[in-house]
């Protein structure tokens, strides 16, 4: 046997420590994002109540998931953690309360996990009915089966090092985000469309739209930025982490906020702001091939449909990835099967748990094929399985942001804290948090209110958040030793002399 390198830890249940660079951190959150998903099919569904004006709540969207980016910045210049906000939550306002919010954001995870892989079945059979021009009934492939290869080429990936897995997202959104700025310029070049050209009003509340209807909208759009935190979950990873979590945190704010906003304003002013425009906008399958086709041409329209589809599967890679290392940090804290905190001494990668992750994601994918559930009414099974499981797991990650909203201003308003912080920026520290829980508050609110069945998908991600405020009480008896483990691994607490080393290598 070869000898271990000196960039794995010798202890072989803990994941290298410090030695990847900033750009992975930032390629893992905007793969996570899916800006070509994004784009592509979360402005369909807000026509109908804000008309042109989608790219202002795309605005507004931003200054909300702004304030939970400022929390998390704050939390990760000071404590980084492999379970994300389970040990920033959990390290400031305690192990159960912790516990709970890193349950929420693994629900948000995996319920993206198993929705994206079924997206990339649908977007494979969208590919393959583009190849059929003016053909009524085009050929398709059973999406199971799609969904089978897939998750076997993810099995194949699960625990591989982390460096290989970014260079593969980064590649993936990469050629999604240069086809976009290709889109917009093309657009632009050609003044838009020829009944209502570059139209600017679409950042305004005209056109009869209501300010109640586009603060409603706001929630799709804060959705789009689901995941842009990723990174914080590889902060026991990173090269000097509380400079990098943070610096990437922003970086992908900045990044996917300029594009969402441009290329929104692009599509709506591509199709037209007038009714026939709208209307255009409201029925397209995918709205940025179909934009594709018509500035630039049938070739292009290709290409983006293809991009979405690499887009969709690097979701699927990226939210297994960040499940597998939330499954690790609970099971090497106690709070889960110790099975499950083992890292892979060839690629120091949580495999085990990954593993997990992708089986249990298509097993619910082959079920809800032979059940033939849900029934969201868009007619493809394949798209039903994701948009359940993407409102499901949206929910629990509004449950995680408002968790951090609150951990980020008792970290800087408590006490105990100051020496760690130094007691710098107190009032926005307090005064961003809390104005960022009441949006929060407020998208969970428009989020769960029409749920209008035991099963609706907003009432799915209540009960998994339900499940894991159970097992965080029930689990009383752990929370001290647990508490005290998270105090040392975040740096919040000296070890005493003679005391063992902390869980990650130096």
């Amino acid at each position: 046997m070869a000898p271990e390198t000196p960039m794995f830890s010798e202890h072989p249940d803990q994941i290298p420590h410090r030695r990847l660079p900033f750009w992975v951190a930032l390629a893992l959150s905007v793969a996570l994002v899916g800006p070509t998903l994004a784009m592509s099919g979360n402005g369909q569904g807000l026509i109908g109540t804000v008309g042109k004006s989608i790219p202002l709540v795309f605005l507004i969207g931003l200054v909300g998931v702004s304030l939970v980016g400022y929390s998390f910045v704050r939390l990760t210049r000071h404590l980084n953690h492999a379970g994300s906000a389970y040990g920033l939550v959990g390290g400031t306002i305690g192990p159960r309360t912790g516990f709970f919010s890193g349950f929420a954001m693994l629900g948000a995870y995996w319920g993206f996990s198993i929705g994206t892989l079924a997206l990339t079945a649908a977007f494979v059979n969208s590919f393959i009915a583009a190849l059929q021009p003016g053909n009524d009934n085009p050929y398709q492939v059973p999406w199971l089966l799609v969904v089978v290869i897939g998750a076997v080429i993810s099995f194949l990936l699960s625990g591989r090092d982390i460096q290989l897995l970014a260079k593969i997202l980064l590649a993936i959104e990469g050629i999604g985000i240069l086809a976009m700025i290709v889109l917009v310029v093309a657009i632009f070049a050609q003044g838009g469309a020829p009944a209502t050209g570059i139209d600017f009003s679409v950042f305004s509340f005209s056109g009869g739209v209501s300010a109640s209807a586009v603060l409603a909208g706001v929630v799709a759009a804060f959705l789009s930025w689901a995941g842009f935190e990723a990174c914080a979950s590889m902060g026991e990873e990173t090269d000097d982490p509380k400079r990098n979590i943070p610096r990437a945190l922003a970086g992908t704010l900045i990044l996917t906020g300029v594009l969402f906003v441009v290329v929104m304003f692009a599509q709506v002013v591509g199709f037209g702001t007038d009714a026939a425009g709208l209307e255009a906008f409201q029925g397209s399958g995918n709205t940025l091939g179909d934009l594709g086709g018509t500035y630039i041409g049938q070739w292009f329209s290709l290409v983006i449909i293809f991009t979405a589809i690499v887009s969709a599967f690097g979701c699927h890679l990226a939210t297994s990835a960040t499940s597998g290392r939330m499954l690790y940090a609970f099971g090497r804290d106690g709070f889960g099967p110790k099975a499950l905190a083992h890292i892979h001494a060839d690629t120091g990668g949580p495999r085990r748990a990954t593993w997990l992750v992708v089986v249990v994601a298509l097993v619910v994918d082959l079920i809800c094929g032979a059940l033939g559930w849900p029934d969201m009414g868009t007619g493809n099974a394949a798209i039903n399985t994701y948009f359940l499981f993407a409102v499901a797991g949206s929910v629990c990650l509004m449950v995680c942001y408002l968790l951090v909203e609150l951990a980020a201003a008792y970290f800087v308003g408590a006490p105990k804290f100051g020496s760690v912080h130094g007691g710098t920026g107190r009032v926005p520290g307090l005064v961003l948090p809390l104005l960022g829980a009441v949006v929060i508050v407020t998208v969970l609110w428009f989020n769960v209110k029409d749920a209008d069945s035991w099963s609706a998908a907003p009432l799915l991600g209540l009960y998994w958040c339900a499940l894991g405020l159970v097992i965080a009480v029930a689990l009383s008896g752990i929370a001290k030793r647990v508490g005290e483990s998270l105090a040392v691994e975040l740096e919040l607490a000296p070890r005493g002399a003679g005391a063992a080393e902390p869980t990650r290598p130096a």
